[in-house]
């Protein structure tokens, strides 16, 4: 059985894996938002970042890819995903039912906040997303590189996501 990943944020353009296959996805009842805190990869437990996750909502949907992972790299690259997401415990992995854009309905690996983690973060409004993401640095490197790569590979896939282009545009006017 193929295993499949989605992906919403840095998995778009950094999946760490190499995918069979790539398939524009629409994930039902979530929503992308910076809406984690990030104390690790983007932002420091002194100045944290902001990072993307899939926050619950009802009728929403989020729009990302669909990685197909080989059958004999599954074990690894599941061991690979649950290293780098789960380094908080802010994401919670589930098993969830994507809708490919060719017309397949699959399963996914998919990492979505746990509203109930010290991390999580909803509701703040785009102006103080923006603050934050144009200071905060972490060990994987500036907060805005997140959030530019993420908002132009979104772009070069014909993903639209309004409040990310908000928040670049705002990020680049805030660090210009």
């Amino acid at each position: 059985m193929t295993m499949w990943v989605f992906g919403y944020g840095s998995l778009l353009w950094n999946p760490g894996f190499e995918a069979q296959e790539r398939v524009i996805a629409t994930l039902p009842g979530y929503h992308r938002s910076f809406c984690m805190r990030s104390i690790h990869h983007r932002g420091t437990e002194d100045e944290p970042g902001l990072v993307l996750a899939l926050d619950a909502l009802e009728g929403a949907q989020c729009n990302g890819v669909a990685l197909s992972v080989a059958s004999h790299e599954q074990d690894d690259v599941l061991a690979y995903l649950r290293e780098r997401e789960l380094i908080s415990s802010a994401y919670l992995e589930k098993m969830l039912h994507v809708a490919l854009a060719d017309g397949r309905k699959v399963e996914a690996v998919t990492y979505v906040i746990d509203p109930d983690h010290v991390q999580y973060c909803g509701g703040l409004d785009l102006e103080e997303q923006a603050r934050i993401i144009a200071r905060a640095v972490g060990g994987r490197g500036p907060n805005t590189e997140y959030l530019f790569n993420t908002a132009a590979h979104l772009g070069e896939l014909g993903i639209t996501d309004r409040e990310l282009d908000w928040l670049a545009r705002r990020v680049r006017a805030l660090t210009a």
